[in-house]
């Protein structure tokens, strides 16, 4: 597994972590050993969130016994997002996940309270050692310069956003404003929603192609495409799953590779608005 330093948390972070959006808690036991999986190949950082159902649940199952091999994730809702809502969700978060501290905390995505308050909660909860870092979720440019401007450098760790290879708008400017501050980007959805291409399609026959050349799967190709410069969190629905995941890490695609991937799947223009989901 490549691990990369995650922003200004101060931490190096597995580049292919493990996702919880929709984790199927009805198979309650499979999902907890999926994620174990995902741990024991090295997929250390765990992403969830407060508004996952009951993720949190199984992930501080997961990780009981093992959170010091975690970097862990969660968010805060936009509409909790107030300067004691913040304390107050964070503190339900810890409780739900079995755990003292949260490595990185995330505003789920941009609301109507005011960024201030939820900066001054998070660095409040810093200063308490309830959570490591803080960063963001969903945030344009114009979002992330204000939120640089209230926080000031270096606070703010990363901004998690959709990215996959039919979704390249965030290459337009998020990446660069990102790089340039220092800030992690971390690939929400990496695979898609049910549509990632397979051989019927253009796209599907040139990731099969390169997967044959390395040995590895279409799916291992795009993750190693989009972590050249995003940490990604995709969800594994098996053991199988998780442990394919964890091993595109080790698929290194040559220039003409990634020039034939980006040819099948152009970025196309610059959105009015950053997608989300």
């Amino acid at each position: 597994m490549r691990f990369r330093q995650f922003g200004s948390a101060g931490h190096e972070v597995s580049v292919v972590g493990q996702g919880t959006w929709k984790i199927d808690g009805d198979r309650r036991e499979l999902a907890v050993a999926t994620l174990r999986r995902g741990l024991d190949e090295g997929m250390t950082h765990i992403d969830t969130a407060e508004m996952y159902g009951d993720a949190e649940l199984l992930v501080g199952e997961a990780i009981s016994g093992r959170r010091d091999e975690v970097f862990l994730v969660s968010k805060v809702l936009p509409g909790n997002a107030s300067a004691r809502g913040t304390i107050e969700a964070c503190e339900r978060s810890l409780a739900r996940l079995r755990t003292d501290r949260l490595d990185c905390y995330l505003l789920h995505w941009r609301g109507r309270i005011p960024l201030e308050e939820t900066i001054a909660a998070f660095e409040q909860l810093v200063a308490s050692g309830k959570i490591l870092a803080w960063g963001v979720s969903n945030f344009d440019v114009a979002d992330l310069e204000e939120a640089l401007a209230l926080a000031g450098p270096g606070r703010l760790a990363c901004n998690q956003v959709l990215y996959n290879l039919q979704e390249r708008a965030i290459e337009h400017a998020v990446i660069p404003w990102c790089e340039q501050s220092e800030m992690a980007i971390v690939a929400y959805s990496p695979f898609g929603h049910g549509d990632f291409p397979d051989e019927r399609s253009p796209g599907g026959r040139v990731l099969a192609s390169i997967a044959e050349a390395h040995q590895a799967t279409p799916r291992q190709v795009a993750l190693a495409f989009l972590t050249r410069q995003a940490f990604a969190i995709p969800k594994a629905s098996s053991l199988d799953h998780a442990a394919e995941n964890a091993r595109a890490s080790d698929v290194e695609l040559s220039e003409s590779e990634l020039a034939r991937i980006d040819a099948a799947f152009p970025r196309g223009p610059k959105p009015a608005a950053l997608p989300m989901i």
